[in-house]
């Protein structure tokens, strides 16, 4: 049975009505200017980052999740509609256009291309911070009258999982960028994860079931984790807990990263223009061993510790050289629901389930949280540190392309 802590945790920000929905709004926007203060402690007022595939540039990420939650809250005719809300309905004008700003050219993402952020006149950071500042103001208004209804309630809990995914982006950006997200007084999240205690095996045995995705019931959920799909599970053996490093070192000392037998071909190929012989953020410091990079700073690598900021091709080398296989999406689940001591929320787990929609699958109105990206890129579960409590569900499908190493990513593996 999947631990109560963190589920309820989910499941009670999933379903929270008015009062305890408003709390954690403001929540997760005091973790936000927390973020954003040690970005701006530490780049200075102009924010200057690379322009690099993985991140975003730090103010124009501030001003977007505030335009998000005015263009699906304040600014939507429709925001008591819920999911049967007309995405393209006349929005009232930004607060931005009051100073002759246009926000909707400047922070929509679904319009605005990646690289071209770059090179946008954004508001600068004071202002930017007042605008965040009346938008969240204006929510909590329009919340304190919205119907506390699912579909009343259901942009409020939108823009709330957006915050926090974009907290967590954040979180990952400071590691690439070798910043320390906790400059400014931020305090990590709680230390947990589900299945406190990993079974004392180090593996658990599944018998055969049928196992049935979607998230059933009221409350909140994303478009992709609805519709209908059932599918027989043959009995299966997997680990208690992801990877750790204890178990991932032998494969790179071995000389894993150079032996192509272990890697896909896109893997290979991966690895290879990479030229990487270890993982990423990893060093061998001679008589020291292993280093790990953390926020800029080598510190000694624990070999207990999941290995992390790894990649799906590394992740399937490992498994392919332990004689291992990633588990599906489906093992997962049902292991996280039913199997004493699974122990996760330490990393996202990539699995060997294609991102796809389930039978029966319609868009919500926020068109471009699913859809565009059914392009046959993995499936991960779990959590990571970063990722806030009430974001952390079994249900909940995260998907990333398979080189992505910059994310808190990590593995377990199952009978093959």
């Amino acid at each position: 049975m999947v631990g109560f802590s963190i589920v309820s945790e989910a499941l009670a920000a999933r379903t929270a009505g008015r009062d305890v929905l408003a709390w954690h709004l403001q929540d997760a926007r005091a973790r936000t200017l927390a973020l954003f203060a040690a970005y701006r402690q530490q780049l200075g007022d102009d924010l200057r980052v690379p322009c690099t595939p993985e991140l975003n540039p730090p103010l124009w990420e501030l001003g977007h999740v505030g335009w998000f939650a005015d263009w699906w809250i304040a600014r939507n005719p429709e925001r008591n509609r819920g999911v049967q809300a007309d995405p393209f309905a006349q929005r009232a004008p930004a607060r931005q256009q009051a100073r002759s700003i246009d926000a909707d050219a400047l922070y929509d993402s679904s319009h605005v291309p990646h690289d071209s952020r770059w090179h946008l006149p954004l508001p600068p950071a004071d202002d930017t911070l007042r605008d965040l500042q009346a938008s969240l103001q204006h929510t909590l208004d329009l919340l304190s009258d919205a119907p506390d209804t699912d579909d009343g309630l259901y942009f409020f809990r939108l823009a709330l999982f957006h915050e926090d995914m974009h907290a967590e982006a954040a979180e990952y950006m400071t590691q690439t960028l070798g910043l320390d997200p906790f400059a400014a007084g931020l305090k990590p999240h709680p230390a947990r994860q589900d299945g406190s205690t990993p079974a004392a095996a180090a593996t658990v045995h599944l018998p055969a079931t049928r196992w049935h995705f979607g998230v059933p019931g009221s409350g909140f959920a994303f478009d992709n984790e609805c519709g209908s799909l059932e599918v027989d599970v043959p009995a299966f053996e997997i680990d208690a807990a992801p990877v750790n490093w204890a178990r991932y070192l032998p494969f790179v000392e071995a000389g894993g990263y150079d032996d192509p037998r272990w890697w896909s071909p896109a893997g290979w190929q991966w690895r290879s223009a990479q030229g990487l012989h270890a993982p990423r953020y990893l060093r061998r410091a001679d008589r020291q061993g292993w280093k790990q990079q953390r926020w800029g700073r080598w510190e000694p690598l624990a070999p207990t510790d999941a290995a992390t900021h790894l990649t799906a091709y590394e992740a399937e080398a490992w498994c392919v050289w332990a004689g291992r296989a990633l588990p599906t999406e489906a093992q997962w689940e049902v292991a996280a629901h039913h199997a004493p001591g699974f122990a996760w929320g330490r990393v996202w787990e990539w699995t060997a389930t294609p991102f796809a929609p389930f039978p029966g699958f319609m868009p919500h109105p926020y068109r471009d949280y699913s859809a565009p990206w059914f392009d046959g890129r993995p499936v991960l579960k779990g959590a990571s540190p970063a990722t806030a409590p009430r974001m952390r569900h079994p249900r909940y499908r995260n998907y990333f392309t398979p080189e992505r190493s910059d994310v808190i990513t990590g593995f377990r593996s199952a009978s093959t």
